[in-house]
């Protein structure tokens, strides 16, 4: 069962028990069957999780966040292999010697980072939770000599099961046919930031293909959530919440 437990923005971040930056985020905390999965908003595609006693960072890189006093990462999850994604130094300063470091192909060449590599279709489990991922392209949005902004088949969206909980991340895509495959997504994170993810009609259109309970915008600079609000105001079964997400 999902519900909401608190939504608060700290100047000194308290999460898991740690205060640790001065920093301002917010942080959502989400009812699982394994305990609070507690949500930390950092900016952009870039989340901090904490389920479990574990401590997950989901694309950190150092423009959301001076990443020098947080908490360490148990696991490093990285969706693709662009700038806003993926930062070498982060993954440095975050890395401890347990911490797992999950990411594409394309990643670990261009990082030249050690880690368990995943493609889409890839199904692993880690630290006790199961990781699937999913493809994230685009199909419509692409570059002037007609190439997407993201090809098929490089990058990654993330599903992570917690307990009775499914998550997922969605990375830099399209609404995709693939997402049609999806089932029993409970959290959602979909961008909304053109020209390079979906419109406010395209996560809309995602979000009914697999109806999640929650579904956060994200990674949508300075494309307007109200429009997302007003597509899915007659769909009270998703919650939509609307975070600092720029």
């Amino acid at each position: 069962m999902i519900g909401k437990i608190f939504i608060a923005g700290y100047i000194l971040l308290i999460f898991g028990g740690v205060i640790f930056a001065e920093e301002k985020f917010e942080i959502d905390a989400i009812k699982t069957s394994i305990g609070d999965l507690e949500i930390a908003f950092i900016g952009h595609g870039t989340l901090m999780l904490k389920i479990d006693g574990k401590i997950i960072h989901v694309d950190p890189v150092s423009r959301e966040a001076d990443y020098s006093n947080m908490p360490k990462a148990d696991l490093i999850l990285v969706t693709h292999e662009h700038g806003d994604h993926l930062d070498t130094e982060v993954i440095d300063q975050l890395t401890k010697k347990e911490t797992l470091l999950i990411m594409t192909l394309k990643c670990a060449d261009r990082s030249g980072k050690k880690g368990i590599i995943l493609k889409n279709g890839d199904i692993k489990k880690v630290l006790g939770f199961q990781i699937e991922a999913v493809p994230a392209y685009n199909i419509k949005h692409k570059r002037k000599n007609g190439n997407p902004y993201h090809p098929k088949g490089i990058g990654n969206g993330y599903v992570l099961t917690f307990g009775d909980t499914r998550l997922y991340i969605a990375g830099d895509t399209e609404n995709i046919p693939e997402m049609k495959n999806l089932k029993n997504i409970d959290i959602a994170f979909l961008p909304m930031n053109l020209p390079y993810t979906m419109t406010p009609e395209m996560v809309a259109d995602a979000a009914l293909f697999f109806k999640p309970r929650i579904l956060y915008p994200y990674h949508f600079g300075e494309t307007d959530t109200d429009e997302l609000l007003k597509l899915l105001k007659d769909h009270p079964e998703i919650e939509i919440r609307v975070r600092d997400m720029k």
